[in-house]
């Protein structure tokens, strides 16, 4: 039997190119390697799961390339690539500065800095996780970090840049990477998908994007986990539930409902979602979320603000059409008022069944004045 590999890893880009949503920082590592401007340090920073160890790995391997193609880019084919693809290249150190964070470790890697690639021009020092190092480690490597052999590069990583000293960061090129677009994760997903040779359904992977919170590595864990729970074939219904996530129906009817003065059926629906386990104040977060949507919905200019599938914003732009902007406003400002009394309120199921049926009046109220200024 076939040892199983995560998406995560089996898909792991090996060249700047197919890095996913990071091209202003891939773009600017290409040409300070063709035009040989490579700094002794650098930071990068950014949410996990975004490309942070895959571009220093990538990094590593582009400079040390004896014959790079004409866009700056490793071939793959040389020597050195072979080594680095094959996970025999000793010009890459990795420390994981979590658990290697005293002063030792570092002075375990300042001594390894002296000693010349055997193969190759240079050596990449990856430090991971760097705001975990101690104070006394951080002082112990500012020497080195400032003036390294001309074959020593580093690269620091991290999620938490405001805990950097200093004098650190002022040694280092600062590369900040953004979460990533759920559109650029779902067309990942599609590739990995049908590369795969498994069915889906458009929703499902917008899902899985969106739930993965802007890290292409948490979006390729959650589908692994999804494929082996549905088999070959992604629903958007098998998703949802087993997920846990709030199906978009729900608010759509939620929405129509509160827009024809059905006081009986959000009761009801909103008795539904509890049922099924979900918690009050994420609904009231979702459902704020979903009139956000709505009034996106409204201007042709802004819809593209939606962070969903095309047939999503289509339902979007329908339903926008029936609701005028004030009722979408005053409804958000009433959401807005339940999220922050949520937390305090002694009985947060009738916070919550208030703020719909305030909702559900809005309407009615908006009616009301535009009939009085009729007649008056």
């Amino acid at each position: 039997m076939d040892n199983f590999i995560v998406s995560a890893r089996k898909y792991r880009p090996q060249l700047f190119n197919t890095v996913v949503g990071q091209s202003h920082i891939t773009n600017t590592l290409k040409q300070a390697i063709k035009n040989g401007k490579i700094a002794q340090a650098y930071l990068f920073c950014g949410p996990r799961g975004v490309g942070k160890t895959t571009c220093a790995r990538i990094f590593a391997k582009t400079i040390n390339c004896t014959n790079l193609t004409s866009d700056g880019e490793a071939c793959g084919q040389c020597e050195s690539c072979l080594s680095f693809d094959s996970g025999a290249s000793l010009n890459v150190y990795e420390l994981d500065a979590a658990s290697n964070n005293s002063v030792e470790d570092i002075r375990n890697l300042v001594d390894q800095v002296r000693f010349a690639p055997q193969l190759g021009d240079y050596k990449v020092y990856v430090i991971d996780e760097v705001h975990m190092l101690s104070n006394a480690a951080f002082n112990a490597f500012l020497k080195t970090l400032e003036e390294p052999p001309k074959h020593a590069k580093f690269i620091l990583a991290t999620t938490e840049k405001h805990k950097i000293i200093p004098t650190i960061l002022s040694r280092c090129q600062v590369f900040s990477f953004n979460r990533i677009k759920t559109e650029d994760i779902t067309e990942q997903l599609e590739y990995i998908a049908k590369t795969e040779h498994i069915t889906y359904e458009p929703e499902a992977l917008h899902v899985i994007s969106q739930k993965a919170d802007g890290g292409l590595r948490d979006a390729c864990s959650i589908f692994d986990q999804m494929v082996t729970f549905t088999g070959n074939h992604l629903t958007y219904k098998a998703v949802v539930e087993n997920l846990h996530v709030l199906d978009y129906d729900y608010y759509f009817k939620l929405t129509d409902a509160a827009l024809n003065n059905r006081m009986g059926e959000i009761m009801v629906t909103f008795d539904e979602i509890l049922k099924q386990g979900f918690d009050g104040h994420n609904f009231i977060i979702g459902f704020g979320e979903h009139l956000r949507n709505l009034l996106v919905s409204k201007d042709a200019y802004t819809i593209q603000l939606l962070e969903v599938s095309d047939q999503l914003k289509q339902r979007f732009g329908q339903q926008a059409q029936q609701c005028e902007v004030p009722f979408l406003l005053n409804a958000l400002n009433l959401i807005s008022k339940c999220d922050v009394n949520y937390k305090s309120a002694k009985n947060q199921r009738l916070q919550v069944e208030m703020t719909l049926l305030q909702i559900n009046n809005l309407t009615a109220a908006l009616h009301n004045a535009e009939k009085k200024k009729m007649n008056s």
